[in-house]
């Protein structure tokens, strides 16, 4: 009887361990991932919404895109905005790239309170404004620039013409700012969310660009962005 009781006792301490091994903070996704999957959701909801019905036709027609699944702007008098995203650019034979990690900065002043927070995607329409990018030099207005992408008409991917502006925002925004406007922010790389998720070391260039770096649990979004 003892020998039966020992090794339920065993059984029952493997089985209480298997269980806290699964909940372990081990088994966590990454901050990586966690944004990856977070840009993944933010793309399929925005690109489906009749609100962005021309989404797509700027999709097809981009270089690249950046989707930034939550921009934070907040203020009183004095105000400022961030965020973190990826990049993830085209190749007409390849595909969609593995994403780069970036994040979004800037300041304003004026005469605003309150607060507001956005998912927003950037089509990159110039090789002008992915160089930038790249180089991190991208800055918002100037000789780069930003448009809001069409609004409320629900037309189809093969509508979009006057493609004149470097980058265009398609943005879903809740809070108590009015209209989002991207003027003056800065676009900068996360070397060290790209070196933490591809390797010691990576640049965007390798993963977008060269592609010599990659991670198998990117698929998910190259897949989303694959039809366009």
């Amino acid at each position: 009887m003892t020998t039966i009781l020992r090794k339920m006792a065993v059984l029952a301490t493997l089985a209480v361990a298997l269980l806290l091994g699964q909940a372990m903070p081990g088994q966590a996704l990454t901050p990586q991932q966690e944004l990856v999957d977070k840009a993944r959701i933010t793309f399929e909801k925005l690109i489906a919404s009749y609100e962005f019905g021309e989404l797509p036709g700027y999709l097809k027609r981009a270089q690249a895109v950046m989707i930034f699944p939550d921009v934070f702007k907040a203020g009183f008098v004095i105000g400022g905005e961030g965020g973190n995203g990826i990049l993830m650019v085209r190749h007409p034979e390849q595909g969609w790239s593995q994403p780069a990690f970036y994040t979004l900065a800037a300041g304003s002043v004026g005469l605003q309170i309150g607060g507001q927070s956005s998912e927003t995607i950037f089509t990159i329409m110039s090789d002008k404004a992915l160089q930038a990018v790249l180089n991190d030099q991208m800055k918002f207005g100037g000789d780069m620039s930003v448009a809001a992408g069409p609004i409320g008409k629900g037309l189809g991917a093969n509508t979009t013409t006057n493609l004149d502006a470097d980058v265009y925002t398609f943005s879903k925004t809740s809070g108590l700012f009015g209209g989002v406007s991207f003027t003056g922010a800065g676009i900068l790389r996360k070397d060290d969310w790209n070196a933490a998720y591809y390797g010691p070391g990576t640049l965007p260039q390798w993963i977008v660009i060269d592609r010599k770096v990659s991670n198998p649990n990117t698929q998910a979004i190259v897949n989303a962005l694959a039809p366009y």
